[in-house]
Protein backbone atom coordinates (compact mmCIF):
# COMPACT_ATOMS: atom_id res chain seq x y z
CA UNK A 1 0.00 0.00 0.00
CA UNK A 2 2.86 2.35 0.83
CA UNK A 3 4.48 1.64 -2.53
CA UNK A 4 1.18 2.39 -4.25
CA UNK A 5 1.00 5.85 -2.56
CA UNK A 6 4.54 6.68 -3.63
CA UNK A 7 3.80 5.51 -7.15
CA UNK A 8 0.75 7.76 -7.37
CA UNK A 9 2.69 10.72 -6.01
CA UNK A 10 5.48 10.14 -8.52
CA UNK A 11 3.00 9.96 -11.39
CA UNK A 12 0.75 12.87 -10.36
CA UNK A 13 3.34 15.37 -9.11
CA UNK A 14 4.86 16.03 -12.55
CA UNK A 15 1.41 16.87 -13.91
CA UNK A 16 1.05 19.67 -11.36
CA UNK A 17 4.43 21.06 -12.34
CA UNK A 18 3.16 21.72 -15.87
CA UNK A 19 0.10 23.64 -14.71
CA UNK A 20 2.26 26.56 -13.59
CA UNK A 21 4.38 26.79 -16.73
CA UNK A 22 4.92 30.35 -17.79
CA UNK A 23 4.54 31.38 -21.40
CA UNK A 24 7.34 33.55 -22.73
CA UNK A 25 6.50 36.65 -24.74
CA UNK A 26 9.31 37.25 -27.21
CA UNK A 27 9.72 38.69 -30.68
CA UNK A 28 12.92 38.73 -32.72
CA UNK A 29 13.67 41.51 -35.18
CA UNK A 30 16.67 41.11 -37.45
CA UNK A 31 18.04 44.24 -39.15
CA UNK A 32 20.60 43.90 -41.95
CA UNK A 33 22.16 46.65 -44.03
CA UNK A 34 22.89 45.54 -47.60
CA UNK A 35 25.24 48.19 -48.92
CA UNK A 36 25.20 46.92 -52.53
CA UNK A 37 21.40 47.34 -52.65
CA UNK A 38 21.40 50.51 -50.52
CA UNK A 39 18.77 48.78 -48.44
CA UNK A 40 18.01 48.13 -44.79
CA UNK A 41 16.25 44.77 -44.68
CA UNK A 42 14.22 43.80 -41.63
CA UNK A 43 12.57 40.55 -40.60
CA UNK A 44 10.37 40.54 -37.50
CA UNK A 45 9.39 37.16 -36.06
CA UNK A 46 6.29 37.29 -33.87
CA UNK A 47 4.19 34.51 -32.36
CA UNK A 48 1.00 34.23 -34.40
CA UNK A 49 -1.35 33.95 -31.41
CA UNK A 50 0.10 37.05 -29.73
CA UNK A 51 0.04 39.07 -32.96
CA UNK A 52 -3.52 37.95 -33.65
CA UNK A 53 -4.58 39.01 -30.14
CA UNK A 54 -3.05 42.48 -30.43
CA UNK A 55 -4.55 43.03 -33.90
CA UNK A 56 -7.94 41.93 -32.56
CA UNK A 57 -7.79 44.29 -29.60
CA UNK A 58 -6.56 47.26 -31.69
CA UNK A 59 -8.35 46.90 -35.02
CA UNK A 60 -10.70 44.00 -35.70
CA UNK A 61 -11.91 41.55 -33.05
CA UNK A 62 -12.74 38.94 -35.71
CA UNK A 63 -9.34 38.79 -37.41
CA UNK A 64 -7.83 35.35 -37.92
CA UNK A 65 -4.17 34.87 -38.85
CA UNK A 66 -2.68 31.90 -40.70
CA UNK A 67 -6.02 30.45 -41.63
CA UNK A 68 -7.97 30.04 -44.82
CA UNK A 69 -10.40 32.66 -43.47
CA UNK A 70 -7.68 35.30 -43.12
CA UNK A 71 -9.12 38.63 -44.31
CA UNK A 72 -7.53 40.48 -47.23
CA UNK A 73 -6.82 43.53 -45.08
CA UNK A 74 -4.52 41.56 -42.76
CA UNK A 75 -1.32 42.85 -44.43
CA UNK A 76 -2.59 46.41 -44.15
CA UNK A 77 -3.42 46.01 -40.44
CA UNK A 78 -0.02 44.40 -39.78
CA UNK A 79 1.67 47.30 -41.55
CA UNK A 80 -0.29 49.91 -39.57
CA UNK A 81 0.55 48.18 -36.30
CA UNK A 82 4.24 47.71 -37.10
CA UNK A 83 4.58 51.33 -38.33
CA UNK A 84 3.25 52.48 -34.95
CA UNK A 85 5.48 50.18 -32.85
CA UNK A 86 8.75 50.02 -34.78
CA UNK A 87 10.51 53.37 -35.19
CA UNK A 88 13.79 53.70 -37.07
CA UNK A 89 16.31 56.50 -37.43
CA UNK A 90 19.24 56.47 -39.80
CA UNK A 91 21.86 59.17 -39.27
CA UNK A 92 19.51 60.82 -36.75
CA UNK A 93 16.68 61.13 -39.30
CA UNK A 94 13.43 59.19 -38.92
CA UNK A 95 12.78 56.78 -41.78
CA UNK A 96 9.75 54.75 -42.76
CA UNK A 97 9.91 51.16 -43.89
CA UNK A 98 7.90 49.40 -46.55
CA UNK A 99 5.89 46.35 -45.55
CA UNK A 100 6.98 43.79 -48.17
CA UNK A 101 4.88 40.87 -46.94
CA UNK A 102 4.61 38.06 -44.46
CA UNK A 103 5.13 34.31 -44.23
CA UNK A 104 3.89 31.81 -41.68
CA UNK A 105 6.29 29.26 -40.25
CA UNK A 106 4.73 26.99 -37.63
CA UNK A 107 3.51 29.24 -34.82
CA UNK A 108 5.56 32.25 -36.03
CA UNK A 109 4.74 34.96 -38.56
CA UNK A 110 7.69 36.57 -40.32
CA UNK A 111 7.07 40.14 -41.39
CA UNK A 112 9.39 41.40 -44.13
CA UNK A 113 10.18 45.12 -44.08
CA UNK A 114 12.59 47.31 -46.03
CA UNK A 115 14.01 50.82 -46.02
CA UNK A 116 15.26 51.75 -49.50
CA UNK A 117 17.81 54.31 -50.70
CA UNK A 118 20.15 54.04 -47.71
CA UNK A 119 23.56 55.14 -48.97
CA UNK A 120 25.45 54.85 -45.67
CA UNK A 121 24.82 54.44 -41.95
CA UNK A 122 26.82 56.30 -39.34
CA UNK A 123 24.15 56.22 -36.62
CA UNK A 124 21.27 53.77 -36.34
CA UNK A 125 18.47 53.90 -33.79
CA UNK A 126 15.55 51.53 -33.32
CA UNK A 127 12.59 51.77 -30.98
CA UNK A 128 10.74 48.49 -30.72
CA UNK A 129 7.52 48.36 -28.68
CA UNK A 130 5.93 45.46 -30.56
CA UNK A 131 3.35 43.67 -28.38
CA UNK A 132 4.15 45.78 -25.31
CA UNK A 133 0.55 47.02 -25.45
CA UNK A 134 -0.54 43.38 -25.28
CA UNK A 135 1.86 41.93 -22.70
CA UNK A 136 3.86 43.96 -20.21
CA UNK A 137 6.57 41.31 -19.83
CA UNK A 138 7.14 41.16 -23.59
CA UNK A 139 10.79 41.10 -24.65
CA UNK A 140 11.85 42.21 -28.10
CA UNK A 141 15.19 40.91 -29.23
CA UNK A 142 16.86 43.02 -31.91
CA UNK A 143 19.78 41.62 -33.89
CA UNK A 144 21.63 43.95 -36.23
CA UNK A 145 24.22 43.46 -38.92
CA UNK A 146 25.25 46.90 -40.06
CA UNK A 147 28.58 47.86 -41.64
CA UNK A 148 29.86 44.31 -41.02
CA UNK A 149 29.22 44.62 -37.27
CA UNK A 150 26.84 42.34 -35.38
CA UNK A 151 25.04 43.62 -32.29
CA UNK A 152 22.13 42.28 -30.27
CA UNK A 153 19.80 43.95 -27.80
CA UNK A 154 16.92 42.89 -25.59
CA UNK A 155 14.31 45.63 -25.44
CA UNK A 156 11.57 45.66 -22.79
CA UNK A 157 8.88 48.00 -21.52
CA UNK A 158 11.57 49.72 -19.41
CA UNK A 159 13.90 50.19 -22.39
CA UNK A 160 12.46 50.19 -25.89
CA UNK A 161 15.34 51.91 -27.67
CA UNK A 162 18.75 50.83 -29.00
CA UNK A 163 21.36 53.15 -30.53
CA UNK A 164 24.42 52.26 -32.60
CA UNK A 165 27.24 54.61 -33.64
CA UNK A 166 29.60 53.74 -36.48
CA UNK A 167 31.97 56.74 -36.34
Amino acid sequence: MKVFKYLIILLVLPLFAFTTMHKYYISVTQVSYVKEKESLQIISRIFIDDFESVLRSNYDENIILAGKDEPKETDSLMNIYLQSKLKLKINNKPVLFNFIGKAYDGDIVRCYLEVEHVKYIKVFSITNSILLDYQEDQQNIVKTKINSKNKSFILTSNNTNALLNFN
